[in-house]
């Protein structure tokens, strides 16, 4: 559990805390899991509430460049989160087709050719529903991603600048950092895995070392933020398209069933129990879709926090 940060250091340690955890649950669940995809924003809404609560403390001057920073910063933020909430609305129509493919499926326990062939159209269909909403999510990518050069920096030298405001400036870096990393999880887990946002690409500096015997800012969050992004990297390998577990456990539940239906068809195929592939197939989507639905209540409970952070200091210039 972690705890409230009341100061520079004390956030320091938040994250760094907060990362460890994410890769203890990492190794929890399966890789892009939505569990693990719901653990990983938490982190960023809990890092986000917590830099609130210690430029609450930190007395910085009205006026200064400090404001405009964190600004630019949470408006980054709010950006990236509303194309995560674009990217998993466009599952929608992909989990909703295959679902009335299952409660068909469980309508006709006895399949005739007639609605064989149906099944198999409407298969058709699903899949083509997966592949534009990939193509689509690819877009926001390359359309609204890409011009944020988001990137984990590794390669980070101790400098004096981040003691600026009372050592805002490094809880900052801290933060927008971390931040990315988180981000760039999300979006190849939720949207479109890419050379944008691949944890293999030079861009996330991948060929840099960090000693993990120093730490950065008197804390060890860089650290624990590399060993995330090693553990991720090396389970992305390459991958590209949505790395969502249940968008691909679902993938090859509809693909089965195709393969089924059409050796019904020609005659090769074994008999198969028609109420298991049913069962198994809603089991999937009904899992995606819940999943997908979580994760667009907890963004909009984001977007409000973002919004309550933002004012909460606007109002600390205006009335200090």
């Amino acid at each position: 559990m972690m705890q409230t940060a009341s100061s520079v250091n004390g956030f320091y340690s938040l994250v760094s805390e907060g990362l460890d955890d994410l890769v203890g649950s990492f190794h929890s669940h399966n890789f892009m899991s939505i569990h693990f995809l719901q653990h990983v924003l938490s982190s960023l809404q809990s890092f986000h509430s917590q830099l609130i609560a210690v430029v609450q403390k930190l007395h910085l001057p009205v006026g200064e460049k400090w404001l405009d920073e964190y600004m630019d910063e949470s408006a980054r933020l709010w950006e990236v989160c509303h194309v995560l909430k674009s990217g998993i609305t466009n599952m929608e129509n992909y989990y909703s087709a295959a679902l009335n493919i299952a409660t068909t499926l469980q309508n006709h326990p006895f399949l005739n050719p007639q609605l064989t062939r149906q099944l198999l159209r409407a298969i058709n269909g699903c899949q083509r529903e997966r592949v534009g909403l990939e193509e689509e999510n690819r877009g926001l990518i390359r359309t609204r991603i890409q011009p944020l050069m988001i990137k984990f920096d590794k390669n980070v030298m101790i400098e004096s600048k981040f003691n600026a405001f009372n050592g805002f400036r490094g809880v900052l870096f801290a933060l927008r950092n971390t931040n990315s990393l988180l981000l760039m999880i999300l979006l190849s887990g939720l949207v479109y895995c890419s050379p944008v946002t691949s944890f293999s690409t030079s861009s996330c500096h991948a060929n840099t070392t960090i000693n993990y015997n120093e730490t950065v800012f008197g804390s060890g969050f860089m650290v624990s933020a590399t060993r995330l992004h090693e553990k991720v990297k090396e389970n992305e390998d390459g991958q590209n398209g949505v790395l969502l577990y249940e968008f691909w456990n679902s993938r090859t539940a509809i693909d089965d069933l195709k393969t089924d239906l059409e050796s019904r068809m020609k005659g090769t195929g074994m008999e198969f129990d028609l109420s298991e592939r049913a069962e198994k197939l809603k089991s999937c989507f009904v899992g995606l879709q819940c999943g997908i639905e979580n994760m667009i209540v907890q963004l909009d409970d984001f977007f409000d926090e973002i919004v309550e952070g933002r004012k909460k200091l606007l109002d600390l210039c205006t009335h200090t």
